[in-house]
């Protein structure tokens, strides 16, 4: 068996037309959809970038690995200890080492590795090509090292290739010669007038006064046209739209010269092809606009279309599913070892067309920007925040999600016996997570203890100053009253 595997970063799937979206932005990737299986409900289980991906390729939540944020001692795995052995952990169990062990040559196009210092990330890897530019590439500077992979080695059996593509990620640099595909187009049309001013009127790095985060930048502004630095209007909203859905757009097209490259190759038919990504991005959701700071619907939840020998063609499944689930659904394909010790439980049975039940509830965990956790249930999102960073997040919010999906109503309040419901979730799964682990601490909390959510820490007193320069003392007052609490 051969596998392809495209991780496309910050892609959200309901700005897939494989998943409804009423733009075009993405006919690669459904045509992908139409061929194989899409899941519908799939999710990570830790946000942002480097909790998600080591989760992923570990195969463990980061309760257990220790890793659920960006800085601090939870950027990093736990340390083994003296039990280590000559290799770590992740050396002999992690979803690349499985698929080395079954025979896989197993290689990476990306540069994630370098841009979080996630060295633990590469284990089982075999190839790695990294091409330095820390995140900030097109895929126009990716596509060259995998159509080389591909050239010299698509005709071989026994692969595994990992493509990371990054278009959909701020800042919106997609050529400006590529054009503008949705001039013509309206943006989603769930942002009014009257929920933009409420977004105005609050604070928060990404938030509608400074999308591109903690200042505003004329260079920024010119080096990349495509991002207003303001969300003042609902145009501007739909310029800051149509530079993510161009970002998707981008990146599809270049899937189409992966898929070229395996036809030319002739095996294309015989190559299971995978689309997912780390994780989804708020637009414009809970007040954050391009990125991915909260333990919700928008930021944890993430496509994954699945096409290749055996899958059943225009199939969905939406059963609740973390990312941790792949690794061992495949592992289970491939006939590769899986690890006792990994989270995942594989569902390989749906895409071999049988039925397969997926989990009565998720857990979602955000620690980079605030210490979250959200539970995903029946059609509800529970919120639990530990620590809101810079937000105004409540300690607990409920959304439901069939009526309201890009969650502008807390029922919180008004439906506390779901509260209980979730919040009785979260506790019984936490004492699950901590009897299960080999470590006395959830990462989570030493992040609380550590200062708060590292994109939250070192910068405070220049976004107050920010917000001061710019008329919004009280928030600044807010802020720094919470931090001396």
């Amino acid at each position: 068996m051969r596998v392809l595997y495209v991780d496309i970063d910050s892609l959200r799937p309901d700005h897939l037309g494989c998943y409804g979206y009423a733009r075009p932005t993405s006919p690669v990737i459904d045509s992908l959809a139409r061929r194989g299986m899409r899941f519908e409900n799939y999710y990570t289980s830790d946000a942002p970038c480097l909790p998600s991906r080591t989760a992923l390729f570990g195969g463990r939540f980061g309760i257990h690995n220790g890793v659920v944020g960006h800085g601090g001692t939870a950027a990093d795995p736990f340390v083994q200890g003296a039990g280590r052995g000559f290799q770590s952990w992740l050396g002999r169990h992690s979803w690349m080492a499985s698929l080395r062990r079954a025979g896989y040559r197993t290689a990476t196009v990306s540069t994630f590795g370098e841009r979080h210092s996630a060295w633990h990330w590469y284990a089982g890897f075999q190839e790695i090509f990294n091409h330095g530019t820390m995140g900030q590439e097109s895929a126009h500077d990716v596509l060259p090292y995998a159509e080389d992979w591909l050239a010299r080695h698509a005709r071989e059996d026994h692969w595994f290739l990992h493509v990371n593509l990054w278009d959909p990620h701020t800042p919106y640099r997609v050529p400006l010669e590529y054009g503008e595909p949705f001039a013509t187009l309206p943006p989603p049309d769930w942002l009014t007038e009257d929920l933009l001013a409420a977004h105005r009127a609050g604070y928060g790095p990404h938030s509608a006064c400074e999308p591109t985060g903690w200042n505003t930048d004329q260079r920024a502004a010119e080096r990349y046209p495509r991002m207003p630095q303001e969300i003042g209007s609902l145009g501007a909203f739909k310029r800051w739209i149509d530079g993510y859905d161009t970002g998707i757009h981008y990146a599809d097209a270049h899937v189409a010269r992966l898929l070229d490259a395996l036809e030319a190759a002739g095996v294309r038919d015989d190559t299971l092809i995978l689309v997912s990504a780390d994780h989804g991005e708020n637009q414009g959701e809970l007040n954050v606009y391009g990125d991915h700071q909260t333990a919700d619907q928008i930021t944890c939840r993430v496509p994954l279309i699945v096409s290749g020998p055996g899958v059943p063609a225009g199939a969905v499944d939406r059963g609740l599913r973390y990312n941790v689930d792949l690794a061992p659904t495949i592992c289970e394909l491939l006939q590769a070892p899986i690890p006792e010790a990994w989270d995942g439980q594989s569902f390989a049975a749906a895409l071999r067309g049988g039925a397969c039940a997926g989990r009565t509830h998720l857990v979602l965990s955000q620690a980079a920007w605030a210490c979250q956790r959200g539970v995903r249930f029946d059609d509800w999102l529970l919120i639990r925040t530990y620590e809101p960073g810079v937000k105004a997040f409540p300690p607990t919010m409920l959304f439901d999600l069939a009526h309201d999906p890009h969650e502008v109503h807390d029922l919180a309040d008004r439906r506390p016996e779901v509260v209980d419901v979730g919040l009785a979730l979260l506790e019984r799964w936490h004492t699950q997570q901590m009897e299960t682990s080999a470590h006395a601490v959830d990462p989570l909390w030493t992040v609380v203890r550590e200062g708060g959510p590292f994109h939250a820490r070192g910068e405070l007193d220049r976004y107050c100053r920010r917000l001061e320069s710019t008329g919004r003392q009280a928030h600044a007052e807010r802020l720094r009253a919470a931090r001396r609490a």
